[in-house]
């Protein structure tokens, strides 16, 4: 029989079983970037869940053990300190994981229960951004639905940011 996974939001006392999921799905990327980079990158992972623009953190689990999680922001400018982008919907970020748990809907749900949530916010849109090195995600995205938005792309470092967007 099937586990059953549970979509929630993440609790205080789960935040550090969580980085653990977030540096683990993660660290598949380390050989796309410089090493100056890439350490600022995983810093970057590792603080993600203290960042207070967080409008809620979803988390996957089966029998108590975490699968996935992301990030959703309200806008532009919470997400990425980035107006000018002027993304006004619900923005995913750091969706993640766990290698041993791929292939099985995790993304796929987590991302269905963001897309419920933004709608419940009567947003249009929900956006995402992706690294062009994160080929199977992107993959995954475009399978679900979400069409790519050139307008509101930018350039972090040396890394061109794509945009995705799901029409709701």
């Amino acid at each position: 029989m099937a586990s059953v996974i549970t979509i929630d939001r993440l609790k205080e006392a789960d935040k550090e079983a969580v980085v653990e999921l977030l540096v683990e799905s993660y660290g598949q990327y380390e050989s796309d970037f410089s090493t100056a980079v890439w350490h600022v990158y995983l810093e970057s992972i590792k603080r993600s869940l203290d960042n207070p623009s967080i409008d809620r953190v979803l988390v996957a689990k089966s029998e108590g053990e975490f699968l996935g999680t992301l990030q959703l922001f309200t806008n532009s400018e919470a997400a990425y300190q980035r107006p000018e982008l002027g993304i006004v919907d619900p923005i995913v970020r750091l969706l993640a994981v766990s290698p041993k748990a791929r292939g099985k809907g995790i993304a796929k749900a987590l991302l269905k229960e963001s897309a419920s949530y933004a709608k419940e916010k009567g947003a249009s849109y929900l956006y995402l951004h992706s690294g062009e090195n994160m080929t199977q995600a992107i993959r995954l995205y475009e399978h679900l639905g979400f069409k790519r938005d050139e307008t509101k792309e930018f350039q972090n470092a040396d890394v061109h940011v794509k945009c995705f967007r799901l029409e709701l």
